[in-house]
């Protein structure tokens, strides 16, 4: 499954297969507004924020809320509450929460990443916005299962490993993800892992678009079984549109 994520500034998504042309953190994207190009210096893409180095206690990098030294704006300590619920916690209602636009500029002056001040607010809405799109993508596969509370364990970022999915688009169309992401998921007791690989779409109106393929890693027979089953689901759709499901 994939879903195709434009610039939340006008929150407007649809579903979409990255042909050539990935909830991710698209600081930095190339044939974008300067202020993202300018965050490179170079053509790597990554999320500045450290997926691998969190806070037990609530699966976030312990980042400081204090402004950074040459900063010239005060930016907010407020942190939005995402829709992803913990796994470290006995209800739903126990969310991960998203770092502010403080911590966000402090974690890309952390990677010597330079950002405008006074586009940090957008960055961070872009961040927060393709996380809610990955999380509302793992909800699609997980309502194969019966599990009714899939809950998120911790995420791993992996920005300079190609999944074998990513290697085949990267052979066949040319392209690669800015990004990859390793999601691991609470399926009541069982713990599964999902690969989210996240990819620059073509700009519409002149706003970032951004394409997440997100599915299941084949750590076993059950996520087997559902790629299989996806795979098929698409085919069908795909030769025959008029097929009944």
């Amino acid at each position: 499954m994939s879903d195709k994520n434009t610039c939340p500034v006008d929150h407007s998504a649809s579903g979409s297969q990255p042909a050539p042309h990935g909830s991710g953190c698209p600081v930095d994207h190339t044939k974008k507004p300067s202020f993202l190009h300018s965050l490179t210096g170079a053509n790597e893409a990554k999320c500045p924020v450290d997926t691998n180095s969190v806070n037990p206690l609530n699966m976030m990098p312990d980042l400081a809320q204090t402004m950074h030294e040459g900063q010239q704006t005060a930016l907010s300590t407020e942190r939005e509450s995402s829709t992803i619920p913990r796994a470290d916690q006995p209800s739903d209602t126990h969310k991960w929460e998203y770092p502010s636009p403080q911590q966000f500029y402090n974690a890309l002056a952390r990677k010597n990443m330079p950002a405008p001040e006074e586009y940090v607010d957008v960055m961070v809405d872009i961040h927060n916005f393709l996380n809610e799109g990955a999380w509302n993508e793992v909800l699609k596969w997980e309502s194969r299962h019966e599990c009714k509370m899939p809950r998120l364990i911790r995420l791993q970022g992996r920005p300079q490993d190609l999944s074998p999915l990513a290697r085949i688009y990267d052979w066949r169309f040319g392209v690669r993800p800015f990004d990859r992401h390793d999601w691991f998921v609470d399926r009541c007791g069982k713990q599964v892992r999902y690969v989210i690989d996240y990819y620059e779409g073509e700009p519409t109106n002149d706003m970032p678009v951004f394409n997440l393929v997100v599915r299941p890693a084949i750590d076993d027979f059950s996520s087997l079984t559902d790629r299989a089953k996806q795979m098929w689901q698409d085919a069908k759709q795909k030769y025959f549109p008029d097929a009944k499901k």
